[in-house]
């Protein structure tokens, strides 16, 4: 005996998907191809051209500084420290509050707080109202113990976008439990 199910196309679609999924044949798919907002990483001497949705050739790449501070980033995020300090060395602007932000993060989880922060003030004084920027130099006054620092960070940063912006949570967070490195 054999049972015959009607079965729409959409229905049938959703079923392939999710088989398809369930396979990790999507696996190497970017996180942003699956709606996160995160620059994907490439394997070292490439960077990821947000034009052209593909790793090349670091050497020659024609990159804007915001894609190259987005790969640093991302860099960053994968704990590739040194990488990223590479990458946001060939920003055409180096005084760019996002490129000295970055630089700054990327410093510090390298273990060189101090030399972080000297990255994180200068991005402040180029734009006071750039709430990530408040975020870090923040956590830096943290792991340097100096929470009152940390809280004028917080306070600019309530200032800057409130109370319910990702950086003002994540600081506030920071403060009520700070963790070393």
């Amino acid at each position: 005996m054999s049972v015959r199910l009607k079965v729409g196309r959409a229905t049938l679609a959703g079923l392939l998907c999710a088989a398809v999924l369930g396979t990790g044949l999507l696996a190497p798919v970017s996180a942003r191809a699956m709606g996160d907002d995160t620059t994907p990483t490439c394997k070292p001497g490439e960077v990821y051209d947000k034009k052209a949705k593909q790793c090349v050739k670091q050497s020659g790449a024609n990159l804007s500084d915001d894609n190259i501070a987005d790969y640093a980033y991302s860099l960053a995020k994968a704990e590739r420290y040194q990488e990223a300090l590479d990458i946001l060395g060939t920003a055409r602007n180096q005084d760019s509050p996002v490129v000295l932000n970055y630089r700054g993060y990327a410093t510090r989880k390298l273990g060189r707080i101090d030399e972080g922060i000297g990255y994180y003030l200068k991005s402040v004084a180029a734009d006071p109202s750039y709430p990530k920027v408040r975020e870090y130099l923040g956590e830096a006054y943290v792991l340097k113990g100096r929470v009152d620092l940390a809280r004028e960070q917080l306070a600019a940063i309530r200032n800057i976008c409130g109370t319910g912006c990702e950086e003002y949570r994540d600081l506030e967070e920071a403060i009520a439990a700070p963790a070393r490195g």
